[in-house]
């Protein structure tokens, strides 16, 4: 299948230091696709940068972005502006803010049809509130002339969401899109965004913190660390069977993987610096099965078949309890299990990470 999305070596430095580094990334035309690891692991710069949102003083470079067979680092800007908001949207962080609070939420989605689809007069009305209905605004025509700080938390998340679906997307990308808002709200945004990416076909990219929400509703993973992919893989394989040493610390310190313990499962250390980066592998810090040979070498992402352990070839894995057996998407099938920078061993003398 082609590629819808495909990202080759992106990486993007504000003042020479790099914030995103060396990202190889792929997206199927109706594929869900999340994007975990902590905050301040480059998830947001990474899509940004595709989306050409990345302001001075930050740089943005790459081998490849390519999207449905457009070559964005050669497109002109009016080729881009034609595609950002029409094929491609996005869903932005803490939906308030994101909004513009002297404007009212009907005239801020209008804008986006008028840009790419022409509309005026009573026909963009009525596609507005098409369009509230559709994202499950209750009195849909009353709350156009609302201001975002006459909307509640979650309703300013679904005009945002209308926004972003106003021009029916080949992708959308969801950057937290449940963020400040309270548990039941989060299960509902994310049940729309599921219902809207498998009415439309379209496909989806999730970032997020939350492993439990990504289990639920991606087919593929990616896991970033300290500006890079260290791991990618299908669900639910990724979670059952991780092979990088990250990964497998990130998901022991899962809450529902802890159940009867005093205490979490703790990774010791910090992230590396965007100015103190480890001359290899950005992980061997805090990594429990590092060896000398991870000091000196940076590990490329590699297909899981052909990469290594820190001290040996290829080696199985431990499995680790999955975030939730159950998913409502059919996962995809992959010819591939994933890609990864290094494979935990199975056996070392340095035992699991903490």
């Amino acid at each position: 299948m082609t590629d819808l999305l495909r990202i080759r070596n992106l990486t993007v430095d504000f003042d020479g230091l790099p914030a995103v580094d060396r990202i190889d990334l792929s997206v199927a035309p109706g594929e869900v696709v999340g994007i975990v690891g902590e905050s301040g692991s480059g998830k947001s710069v990474t899509m940004l940068a595709v989306m050409g949102l990345v302001d001075a003083p930050g740089k943005v470079r790459a081998d490849e972005i390519r999207f449905d067979g457009i070559d964005l680092l050669a497109a002109s800007a009016r080729e881009r502006r034609r595609i950002i908001g029409k094929d491609m949207s996005m869903v932005f962080q803490d939906a308030l803010t994101s909004l513009n609070p002297s404007y009212t939420v009907g005239f801020q989605v209008a804008e986006v049809l008028k840009q790419h689809r022409g509309l005026r007069g009573a026909a963009l009305r009525a596609r507005v509130v098409e369009l509230f209905e559709q994202v499950e605004i209750p009195a849909a025509k009353a709350r156009l002339d609302a201001y975002p700080h006459q909307l509640s938390g979650g309703m300013n998340q679904r005009v945002m969401i209308a926004m972003a679906i106003a021009c029916d997307p080949k992708l959308l990308i969801a950057d937290e899109p449940t963020t400040a808002l309270d548990v039941t709200i989060q299960a509902q945004i994310m049940r729309l965004l599921l219902r809207l990416q498998q009415e439309r076909g379209m496909a989806l990219i999730l970032i997020s913190h939350d492993l439990a929400v990504v289990s639920e509703v991606a087919q593929r993973v990616a896991v970033m660390y300290a500006g890079e992919i260290i791991e990618t893989g299908a669900v639910p394989g990724l979670f059952e069977t991780p092979h990088h040493p990250y990964t497998e610390a990130l998901l022991k310190a899962i809450p529902e993987n802890n159940l009867g313990a005093r205490r979490l499962a703790a990774l010791p250390g910090v992230v590396p610096g965007r100015d103190d980066r480890p001359a290899g592998c950005l992980f061997e810090p805090r990594c429990a099965y590092a060896v000398d040979a991870c000091r000196v070498a940076r590990p490329a992402l590699l297909p899981v078949e052909l990469a290594a352990s820190p001290v040996s070839p290829v080696s199985p894995v431990s499995p680790v309890s999955p975030v939730s057996p159950v998913s409502p998407v059919s996962h995809m099938p992959h010819a591939s299990p994933g890609t990864v920078r290094c494979i935990k061993p199975l056996n070392t003398a340095g035992g699991s990470p903490a």
